[in-house]
């Protein structure tokens, strides 16, 4: 852990992933719910998530790219998994680690509306407003952040680190 600094504690995610919880099962009672998660990074978030939930509950995938090996988003976005089942008509939430330039959630939104979907909700684990490009709220976050480069809790650098149960500040130099 040296060259990392705890922004967020194990404890400080737990009890906000379970507020969260909370809160999208009464938002949505006594329905269905399709959590559709955002590989890689938010797979930690959606499985904590899930258990907090209390309503029936399916899950599928997406994974995109804008980052490769980088720590700066590309801006480009690839589709490199889809979903495996239509969401037409079902109650849909978009879980994602984290909300930065916008760009990426932005793109999963458009692409999934257009599959007609009855309710269409975002749920980030983290959002940095101070590297927004493009316009994107979710309906239910988790954290609002500083602008720091963050591992641990799904999130990674390299495709390390996201086995933390804390999330930490990635000293730039790393």
């Amino acid at each position: 852990m040296k060259d990392m600094k705890v922004l967020l504690t194990e404890k400080q995610i737990k009890d906000r992933v379970k507020e969260l919880g909370s809160q999208i099962s009464q938002d949505f009672a006594g329905e269905e719910l399709l959590v559709v998660g955002i590989l890689k990074g938010a797979f930690v978030f959606l499985a904590d998530l899930i258990r907090h939930l209390d309503i029936p509950v399916k899950v599928d995938f997406m994974d995109l790219s804008s980052y490769g090996l980088s720590t700066e988003s590309s801006g480009e976005v690839r589709i490199m998994k889809d979903l495996e089942q239509p969401i037409e008509g079902k109650n849909v939430l978009i879980v994602e680690d984290i909300i930065d330039s916008g760009t990426t959630l932005k793109f999963i939104h458009e692409i999934l509306q257009r599959r007609n979907p009855r309710t269409l909700k975002i749920c980030t684990f983290l959002d940095k407003p101070d590297r927004r490009k493009v316009p994107v709220v979710s309906d239910y976050n988790g954290f609002t952040i500083p602008d720091y480069f963050l591992v641990g809790y799904g999130l990674d650098y390299a495709e390390q680190y996201r086995n933390l149960p804390m999330v930490c500040i990635l000293d730039a130099e790393h």
